[in-house]
């Protein structure tokens, strides 16, 4: 059994990373698919299916020379596109609220010593905590996105200079640790969301015992080691179907067809269902990420520490 709330060293996130789906990959996937899947599902067929016609559209009244026919479709097509766009967003926003919050449920439970955790068990935390939910929501949308799009933005605007490109460097994965800290924190404290965000960001750069130095480098590095990983392992599922787009267009005799519009037929589907499979490994992936940014989270809660320690200590006594 994996211990939760102990001090970690930069490689000891890395390892434990992966250490944890290695001893609870199995039971938490299987959650995940349950919580998660079917959302999954209708994001991927919305994407194959309506980024197809989008991209049928666009390519073939560009071929075509027909300037004005996408326009026109787009127009004649209004309604549908609100419709589908409000779904999409919809879906999507509770994709990502089950994408963000599954993992931090988990977490908890296992922090609190449960082993065999039951898809009801997730669920029951989601329904006792949706008034929090909602205000957590809330404050990422309206605060902590607009604040993040503004730090993050100054920072590629200096891209123009060298300096911009280690500033983005240097800030992103933190603004990554904030928000994951923040909702780690919100769930598993008593703290408002004020608070739990004074905390994460407090929390990137000392520990509650100032002595004890900055864990700011080895939260920086764990998280930026990890994205890396991430984004090697998502760019080779993502060049597949460019592989396979550009074999088509290098290898196929010229008929006029497939150059007006290489997103019709079978081969369009494929492409896309591809892009599909793609966004679906990078969706479970993430979980990576987040039990990552939790095992973080875990060293950073001293004040937990010293409890787990005690409790330790006195079941010491009970076994002998």
């Amino acid at each position: 059994m994996m211990q939760f709330y102990k001090k970690r060293d930069f490689g000891a996130f890395i390892t434990d990373s992966f250490t944890f789906f290695k001893l609870y990959g199995k039971n938490y996937f299987k959650n995940y698919i349950l919580l998660n899947g079917l959302l999954l599902i209708l994001m991927v067929t919305i994407f194959i299916f309506g980024y197809r016609e989008l991209f049928m559209q666009i390519f073939g009244s560009n071929m075509s020379g027909e300037s004005y026919y996408f326009e026109s479709y787009f127009e004649d097509n209004i309604g549908m596109f609100i419709v589908i766009g409000v779904i999409t967003f919809l879906l999507f926003m509770t994709m990502m609220i089950v994408n963000y919050l599954f993992p931090i449920f988990y977490l908890k439970r296992l922090a609190q010593g449960e082993t065999k955790i039951k898809t009801d068990d997730i669920f029951g935390d989601f329904k006792k905590n949706a008034g929090r939910i909602g205000k957590l929501l809330l404050g990422l949308i309206f605060i902590v996105t607009p604040i993040s799009i503004i730090i993050i933005g100054i920072s590629y605007a200096l891209m123009l200079v060298i300096i911009g490109f280690f500033l983005l460097l240097l800030i992103f994965p933190v603004v990554i640790n904030v928000i994951n800290f923040l909702m780690f924190d919100y769930f598993n404290s008593n703290r408002g969301f004020f608070e739990s965000l004074s905390y994460s960001i407090r929390s990137q750069f000392s520990y509650a015992n100032n002595r004890e130095g900055s864990p700011f480098w080895k939260y920086w590095g764990a998280t930026i080691v990890i994205l890396i990983i991430l984004y090697v392992i998502t760019t080779v599922f993502t060049m597949i179907p460019m592989i396979f787009f550009m074999l088509k267009i290098t290898t196929m005799a010229p008929d006029g067809n497939f150059e007006q519009n290489p997103f019709a037929g079978s081969f369009g589907i494929i492409i896309f269902v591809m892009y599909g499979v793609s966004t679906l490994i990078s969706f479970f992936l993430s979980n990576i990420l987040y039990v990552n940014s939790g095992l973080m989270y875990y060293d950073s809660r001293r004040d937990f520490h010293q409890k787990v320690e005690l409790e330790e200590i006195e079941t010491i006594g009970i076994n002998e």
